[in-house]
């Protein structure tokens, strides 16, 4: 657990593993059997490594099975350190704008020389052509291509309407979010609190669904991972905890995931953990929504049935008429997960497909012994790769995060011993742990402080937060906070003085006496002569 992210990856090295993760795989499914010396030898020459990186290569990716376990581990360089200072990657980025990504179609040739040519005229050191390529890529084919008037490339990257088909489950699955047409209730005042999000992912060749996230908040790339992970992992546990007794069987990794052009689906840490454990993505067209056919009808079939609920917002302004759906609003955020499991595997999966003409649950029963079901094999990793993250000071209490405390008994050896921030990696769905990532670089599981407290959500633990310091608020005493700011200021004042005029000294003190008249009329009495006093009167 101690390695990297693939999000931490210097991006020439990702590049590289991923290259090199491509042959491999490709490698090992056209051979079922021992690998002769001249094979190996074959993939060493593609790969332009010697015979014995290759055997060891191909050893390490059968350990791991991601991306990740054929990075090279450069000495000295943190990972996710990026090479390239500031200046050059902005020469790079100008450079491609202004002379690759135009009508006149540069070859990369002479974008490699260009910006070596920009980067030597500045003073600097020229990046490799591999960082340039790396930077070149990570701008969409598609984007590229309509910049460059390459119509040949942009006709070849749009799907055709109608023809995205799957062989078998698990080749294509397709991800998209919608807005619920219903308001849900908070779980205490169970009044309105808003309309949450839905994000559902759906196998194209069974048209079965094979995971859904619901959350208050808007689509993101929180959303879109957590949706994967339900996708990917099998769903008996959760459907106990919820009570369900109907069968979920879907689970495994996806060949392909078919998406729109989002920016939750375009994020980093999204696009490098699919790659690591090898799943593909297809986005679709910009701006041409029936390209995702497939999740929408479903999405709208979902639709339909919170309509039913009170609550419900319709489809429409019409369709809604003089119905308050704040008023009728009746389900919590937890119930209408529940509902929406419910009407998945109890009614969607069984009902009749329109276009398959067989309820959904039959084709995957079909199919289900010749899926090639690719599971994590590391499931920790894989998990916390997808879960949102933090950075946090490990304080003697513990680790705070959102208003809660969390300890393990395993940070004890770190408390004070250094004040680096450590990376916090927590699920919004249940936040009665988190995963710390110690300076050793090893990740350990922190619960609750206080062992009593039950496991809430994120949105139920900033919604608690949020009412605590409004009710704060409303029992502010304004007055008398302000009238004893006062007085606190008068006293600093008057102490100030004080002090002041004894650090003066006697003969300041004495001085102040004469002048105030503290020692009666002295007026006319010769000051250079001593004075004498009277016992009596002294």
């Amino acid at each position: 657990m101690s390695d990297a992210f693939p999000d931490e990856v210097d991006e020439a090295l990702w590049d590289e593993a991923c290259r090199r993760a491509d042959a491999i795989r490709d490698f090992l499914k056209s051979r079922t059997g021992r690998m002769s010396v001249a094979d190996v030898a074959l993939l060493a020459t593609e790969l332009e490594i010697s015979q014995a990186t290759a055997y060891r290569l191909i050893k390490l990716f059968r350990a791991g099975g991601t991306v990740m376990s054929l990075v090279e581990r450069k000495p000295g360089r943190p990972g996710g350190h990026r090479v390239l200072d500031d200046r050059r990657e902005e020469i790079i980025r100008t450079t491609i704008s202004r002379y690759y990504l135009t009508r006149n179609r540069a070859s990369f040739t002479q974008l490699v020389r260009d910006v070596q040519t920009n980067c030597i005229s500045a003073g600097l050191r020229p990046p490799h052509r591999r960082t340039i390529k790396a930077r070149l890529e990570d701008i969409d084919l598609q984007k590229r291509a309509k910049r460059r008037g390459e119509t040949k490339i942009v006709k070849n990257t749009r799907a055709v309407p109608g023809v995205l088909a799957a062989s078998r489950p698990l080749q294509i699955v397709q991800v998209d979010h919608t807005k619920a047409d219903i308001f849900v209730v908070d779980e205490e005042t169970r009044q309105p609190i808003g309309r949450p999000w839905l994000t559902l992912a759906m196998d194209v060749c069974s048209r079965m669904v094979t995971g859904f996230y619901l959350t208050m908040d808007a689509p993101s790339r929180l959303s879109t991972s957590l949706c994967l992970l339900h996708s990917v992992f099998d769903k008996s546990a959760w459907l106990r905890e919820r009570e369900i007794s109907e069968a979920w069987p879907v689970a495994g990794f996806p060949d392909t995931l078919h998406v729109d052009n989002g920016a939750d689906f375009r994020s980093q840490s999204f696009k490098r953990g699919c790659q690591d454990a090898g799943i593909a993505i297809d986005w679709r067209p910009p701006g041409e929504p029936r390209f995702g056919g497939h999740i929408e009808r479903l999405i709208g079939t979902q639709m339909g049935k919170l309509h039913l609920l009170p609550g419900t917002t319709f489809s429409n302004a019409q369709e809604l008429g003089e119905y308050d759906s704040k008023r009728h609003a009746a389900l919590t955020l937890r119930e209408l997960e529940r509902y929406i499991a419910l009407d998945i595997v109890g009614s969607y999966h069984h009902s009749i497909h329109a276009s398959l003409g067989r309820p959904p649950i039959a084709v995957w029963r079909e199919h289900e012994d010749v899926i090639p079901l690719r599971l994590p094999q590391d499931r920790m990793r894989f998990w916390l790769t997808f879960l949102p993250e933090q950075e946090r000071t490990l304080r003697p209490t513990g680790i705070h995060l959102f208003g809660l405390r969390y300890w393990s008994a395993a940070l004890t050896a770190d408390v004070g011993r250094s004040n680096r921030r450590l990376l916090v990696k927590y699920d919004p769905r249940d936040m009665a742990r988190v995963f710390v990532r110690r300076p050793s670089g090893n990740f350990v599981e922190a619960r609750y402080a206080d062992v009593t407290l039950p496991s809430v959500t994120l949105h139920e633990a900033l919604a608690a937060r949020r009412a605590l310091l409004t009710k704060g608020r409303r029992e502010l005493d304004t007055r008398t906070i302000v009238g004893t700011a006062v007085e606190q200021r008068k006293l600093v004042e008057a102490a100030v003085k004080k002090t002041a005029l004894a650090r003066r000294g006697p003969a300041s003190r004495q001085k102040t006496r004469v002048e105030d008249g503290g020692w009666g009329s002295l007026r006319g009495v010769d000051s250079s002569k001593p004075v004498a006093f009277d016992e009596d009167t002294e």
